[in-house]
């Protein structure tokens, strides 16, 4: 005779109503929040399991986690873009993201063109400007084409200062180098979108002050381990992309000596500019991680992503060993903290190269640490550590080198691999600031913007053959 027992407890797998009635009735319960791989898309889990029988993926996938996470880039020196940007000459433009067209670029990055069209002195205006780039005589190129990441709405041009981040790779084989522009600072600037006189000055500024300053600091320094000071400034509660005042304030400290020895002519103007740009360490930061991506995107047939970029109009990754990029519509920027009287209607959708801070454990994988970031996720310490287990979930790793105090002093997530990604319909969330669509005020608010889904299911299949 079987004797029922007195109490029981259950496993509950999928409809969560199954556990709240069992919960109801005073029984005790576990729920297990699963469903099923890829939304149950069969295309999709043939895919996955495609995959995940080819061990030579995981090897892949090592090699690329190893070199995101020990690589060490370094900032190394300030130079004319035409100078050192490989492909660079000539009335060119690069800008953020994938490829896109005069005839398709949104409002923020057109008014970006057309100042740096004026700085170049290509035009007298920003109306003749608007004539050329309609007609196609300026050549518009994506950044990272050209080994290159820059932030928001932001178009380069060949006179335009770069930093020039060099990487050493641990195996002897051919050294990496990345760049990323001066950032241009907060206010009325081209890359939140304004074409203003006072945009055009700033362009010049960089050109005629802030890079020759730049350069003559770095010389006298020597070069600048990047990652050492992100990962003191990630300690301090930046993420180092929406947030980066602690590590500009340890960069700025210690160049401190090396700007007073600047000409008299020069130090003034620079020191204003340091003094007044709080994301200063944004773009070194990008140049870094950018350098990392390129190196780790040497290893072929890895599934984890190597490219993540946005240009206001379309969203687009690459993975390692290929040029190809998997687009779709950019998105907007969902959790949003927008200025006095504007909102979502106001916002132009997701734009610039800085997701490539995503991808090597910065931005939204280090939320957890950082209070300025949990405001835009609900308010809450809690949220932000939220944001920063949902990137657990799709990253094959953590960081040896970028820790949370808050979260026990675990490492960041790193890696995130395509097939978590689509098995759990779990997308790469961006903090970021939010520019204007159409009226040209330039930034607006800041929010985190939600990966679109579709460009990682092409990737898949594009993987899985």
């Amino acid at each position: 005779m079987r004797v029922l027992p007195d109490e029981i407890a259950v496993v509950n797998v999928g409809l969560p109503m199954f556990a709240e009635a069992v919960r109801a009735q005073g029984g005790t319960v576990t729920h297990v929040d699963w469903r099923p791989p890829a939304g149950g898309d069969p295309d999709a889990v043939r895919a996955l399991t495609r995959l995940a029988a080819d061990p030579a993926i995981d090897t892949a996938n090592a090699e690329v986690l190893r070199r995101l996470d020990t690589g060490v880039p370094f900032l190394t020196a300030v130079r004319r873009a035409d100078e050192v940007v490989p492909g660079v000459a000539g009335r060119m433009l690069l800008h953020c993201g994938p490829a896109v067209d005069w005839a398709h670029a949104c409002d923020p990055l057109r008014r970006s063109m057309r100042a740096a069209t004026v700085a170049e002195g290509w035009a007298a205006d920003v109306e003749e400007a608007d004539r050329l780039l309609a007609g196609g005589d300026v050549r518009l190129e994506p950044a990272n084409h050209h080994d290159m990441v820059v932030p928001m709405a932001s178009a380069i041009g060949p006179s335009a200062p770069v930093l020039v981040v060099d990487l050493t790779p641990d195996d002897g084989s051919e050294p990496v180098r990345a760049f990323a522009p001066i950032n241009q600072g907060p206010g009325e600037v081209p890359w939140f979108g304004r074409d203003t006189d006072a945009a055009i000055a700033r362009l010049r500024l960089l050109r005629d002050v802030v890079g020759p300053a730049l350069s003559a600091v770095l010389e006298r320094s020597g070069p600048l381990d990047v990652l050492a000071v992100a990962a003191q400034g990630i300690a301090m509660g930046d993420d180092l992309h929406m947030r980066t005042q602690a590590a500009t304030n340890l960069l700025v400290r210690s160049w401190v000596g090396h700007v007073a020895a600047l000409p008299d002519d020069v130090r003034g103007p620079f020191a204003d500019f340091l003094a007044g740009n709080h994301l200063f360490f944004l773009t070194p930061a990008m140049g870094a991680a950018k350098a990392l991506t390129l190196w780790a995107g040497r290893v072929p047939g890895s599934s984890i992503v190597t490219s993540m970029a946005r240009n206001g109009t379309t969203f687009g990754i690459r993975l390692p060993g290929s040029e190809r990029w998997y687009t779709t519509a950019a998105p907007p920027v969902g959790e949003a903290l927008y200025y006095s009287g504007l909102g979502p209607d106001d916002a132009a959708p997701d734009i610039g190269d800085s997701a490539v801070l995503e991808l090597v454990g910065l931005g939204g994988p280090a939320a957890a640490n950082s209070p300025a970031v949990a405001a835009f996720l609900g308010g809450s310490m809690a949220d932000a550590a939220a944001a920063t287990d949902a990137f657990r979930r799709v990253c094959v790793g953590s960081s040896s080198r970028f820790t949370l105090p808050a979260a026990g002093f675990a490492g960041t997530p790193v890696g995130v691999d395509l097939r978590r990604v689509v098995a759990t319909g779990v997308t790469p969330r961006v903090t970021t600031g939010i520019l204007a669509a159409s009226s040209g005020q330039g930034q607006v608010g800041a929010g985190v913007a939600t990966a679109p889904l579709a460009c990682f299911v092409e990737a898949l299949a594009a993987l899985a053959g």
